[in-house]
């Protein structure tokens, strides 16, 4: 019996990678009876057969599952933004933060186009870079180029031995990051729209794909996100730069909104936390109220 990683399913097969190779498999009849659903990342148990050939024996329970996309028993999220071309989406970025944290899942941030970023600040356009914020913060935070391979392999040194998963909007550069990490291995990539500013969608599907000593899903691109199910007590949590500070905040029941003596505002007003999170954190508050309020 061998344990390997369900990489993809595709008309009644099952391809697992084990032992440095992909094993196509078919399915033990008692899952068929059971209708048991596989997702890319489960750990499975294989029975070798004739070649390439194997058997699904059983299915070892999951770590942690992602419904969006629908993977199991990832390590990480690689968020990955464009820095410029299209300008980073910062709501979409803190919905995904939280997200992930939430499924027990580390997020690593990826900012891509490097070269166009700085060729466009030499024009002085655009501000200074936003990725210290979150690297303040204590995120790990990578800014790369998949044009000139800036950042490239400090990045893939991230993935060796583990399950990632790239996400983030359309026209970030997901597929060329992959590709860059992963040469020799060509994902379709798209153009960015100029009317909208926006990406076409590239990826339709998903599966895990050996990269950099690891493996990696490249997933369809999206640009919205639900938070998940949580009490509106609880979304300072996800907050890290809001958790040492709580404690000082008059109340206890302090949602850091409209109450008097909040620490997190007088942070706010200080300049030691960031404007546009604060401002996320009140447009998640309030959904997070109504969401509350419905159910």
């Amino acid at each position: 019996m061998i344990i390997g990683v369900l990489l993809k399913g595709y008309s009644g097969f099952y391809y697992v990678f084990a032992e440095d190779r992909v094993w196509e498999c078919s399915l033990r009849g008692r899952f068929r009876v059971k209708d048991q659903d596989f997702l890319p990342g489960d750990r499975v148990k294989i029975l070798p057969d004739e070649g390439d050939k194997a058997t699904i024996e059983a299915v070892e329970p999951r770590r942690n599952v992602l419904s969006r996309p629908a993977i199991a028993n990832v390590d990480q999220a690689l968020l990955v933004f464009a820095m410029t071309s299209p300008k980073p989406d910062l709501n979409l970025l803190d919905r995904l933060l939280i997200q992930v944290t939430d499924a027990g899942i580390e997020p690593i941030i990826i900012f891509t186009k490097l070269d166009k970023y700085e060729a466009v600040l030499t024009t002085g356009a655009e501000e200074p870079s936003i990725t210290d914020v979150y690297r303040q913060i204590g995120y790990t935070v990578f800014e790369v180029s998949s044009e000139t391979g800036q950042g490239i392999e400090e990045v893939r040194a991230q993935l060796v031995d583990k399950v990632s998963v790239l996400a983030g909007p359309s026209g970030a550069g997901k597929s060329s990051l992959f590709n860059a990490l992963s040469p020799g291995k060509k994902l379709k990539t798209g153009e960015i729209s100029l009317k909208s500013k926006r990406g076409r969608h590239t990826t339709r599907h998903v599966e895990l794909m050996v990269c950099a000593g690891g493996l990696v899903a490249d997933t369809p691109g999206f640009s919205s996100l639900f938070l998940p199910p949580m009490k509106r007590a609880e979304l300072a949590d996800c907050f890290p730069e809001f958790i040492d500070r709580r404690s000082s905040c008059r109340f206890n029941s302090c949602l850091h909104d409209k109450e008097p003596n909040c620490a997190i505002k007088a942070a706010l007003e200080n300049g030691e936390i960031s404007a546009v999170r604060y401002e996320h954190y009140l447009i998640f508050l309030q959904e997070v109220i109504e969401a509350e309020r419905r159910y």
